[in-house]
């Protein structure tokens, strides 16, 4: 509770702040960690396939905004409940000691792939429904890449090679979301600070988070030329985020991935049959009795066994 009325922008932050320190303070350990959605009967949600999945921490937003709600929830209630994403993992995990003297493996691996779909599910919350895939991209990198106190440079080689140097109104659409403020708006290099204070409590440490990024830049074994449309660039992205260990294929519910793209299911269709015209996908399906959607890599990108295909 506030003594003095807050803004819309700081009440946002305020809560934010209130709700993870709950998150960190009042979490139980794994073993003892149960879906509160089924414990109540469901009712959070419409009627779907059952609970199933890891057990996640959800948030959600109800009555409009005026009341939030955190709680743990198996994958599949989380993704049936309307208004809600999954805090990442990543934002709440401690330190491990003793990590720090080991050689990293090449990125692009789980970490990887986990750090950058828990920030893809943090960003599709934090960011208003139909921000731009080119400003979504942008954001990842500013999120991956700020440091403990949320200031990020991104030097002007790097927007260039994203294909975004110049784009000044990728920016100022962040600034109208209240998620960060330009500090610096020369080229080649830009900088700026993240306002949301969920940002600031990323774990691990910047290494991994920049190895993360550098990945996202070039999502093997779907990465896409610079020059193809950021909407079918954010789309291969969160595809290799979901990608299986071995790498030949992939699954999610379609709701979910729309979500994280800021698309329309619809869009999303779209987008899966253009990807696999070009050839980044082997082809894709989407069982709608379920809402899952599946696809699969083409052979010359994994390896993937002789036959293994789909179809739509």
């Amino acid at each position: 509770m506030h003594a003095t009325p807050l803004t819309a922008a700081s009440a946002r932050s305020a809560a934010l702040a209130h709700l993870a320190c709950h998150a960190r303070t009042d979490a139980l350990p794994g073993y003892l960690r149960t879906c509160q959605c089924r414990a109540r009967g469901c009712s959070w949600h419409p009627r779907h396939r059952g609970c199933a999945g890891p057990v996640l921490l959800a948030l959600t937003r109800d009555r409009s905004g005026r009341t939030w709600r955190l709680a743990d929830a198996c994958a599949a209630c989380a993704a049936a409940t309307s208004h809600t994403a999954v805090v990442p993992a990543t934002l709440l995990a401690p330190r491990r000691p003793g990590c720090s003297g080991r050689r990293p493996a090449p990125p692009g691996g789980p970490a990887e792939r986990t750090r950058v779909r828990e920030m893809l599910t943090y960003l599709a919350a934090a960011l208003p429904q139909f921000t731009s895939p080119a400003t979504r991209l942008l954001a990842l990198q500013c999120a991956l890449r700020a440091d403990t106190r949320g200031h990020v440079r991104l030097p002007g080689g790097l927007l260039r090679g994203m294909r975004l140097r110049g784009r000044t109104e990728l920016w100022e659409e962040l600034e109208q979301a209240g998620w960060l403020r330009c500090t610096r708006r020369r080229p080649p290099l830009m900088e700026a600070r993240l306002l949301d204070a969920a940002v600031l409590c990323q774990q691990p440490g910047s290494r991994a988070r920049a190895r993360a990024a550098h990945w996202a830049l070039h999502p093997t074994p779907l990465a896409l030329p610079a020059e193809r449309p950021p909407a079918m660039q954010l789309t291969a992205l969160a595809l290799a985020a979901h990608l299986t260990s071995g790498g030949a294929a992939g699954s999610t519910d379609m709701e979910v991935l729309a979500r994280l793209c800021g698309h329309s299911p619809h869009q999303t269709a779209e987008l899966l049959d253009r990807l696999t015209a070009s050839h980044t996908l082997a082809a894709w399906q989407h069982c709608r009795e379920t809402d899952e959607i599946f696809w699969h890599i083409p052979q010359q990108h994994t390896a993937a066994r002789p036959g293994e295909h789909g179809s739509h």
